[in-house]
């Protein structure tokens, strides 16, 4: 089974269900509508549960609209948005970099 792992507030914002999409940078999973994933810690490795893709939208950075953020953390602005995801992709991060959108739900915690 695949696994995606969340920052331990996001971890929190999933079990609660105020976060049900995530966005990723440079797939490496093929993420795909109908694969189940197990919810990990990235801080301490912990599984928190289980979740199924239902949603699966592809655009660039520089193309987020208002609407895009419903169900995922927001940003002050675009620069707030790049400075967050070089933090984990490195500076090859850019506007016109495709970010995969998966929307999920939970199917056990």
């Amino acid at each position: 089974m695949k696994t995606l792992k969340f920052r331990p507030e996001l971890v929190e914002q999933i079990l609660n269900g105020t976060k049900r999409v995530t966005w990723r940078l440079f797939d490496d999973k093929n993420l795909s509508v109908g694969d189940n994933f197990k919810i990990i810690n990235s801080k301490n490795g912990k599984e928190y549960g289980e979740a199924e893709i239902v949603e699966v939208k592809e655009k660039k950075l520089g193309e987020i609209k208002d609407e895009d953020f419903d169900g995922h953390e927001k940003y002050k602005n675009q620069d707030d948005m790049l400075e967050h995801y070089r933090k984990y992709y490195g500076d090859k991060v850019n506007l016109d970099i495709i970010v995969k959108m998966i929307k999920f739900e939970l199917i056990n915690d």
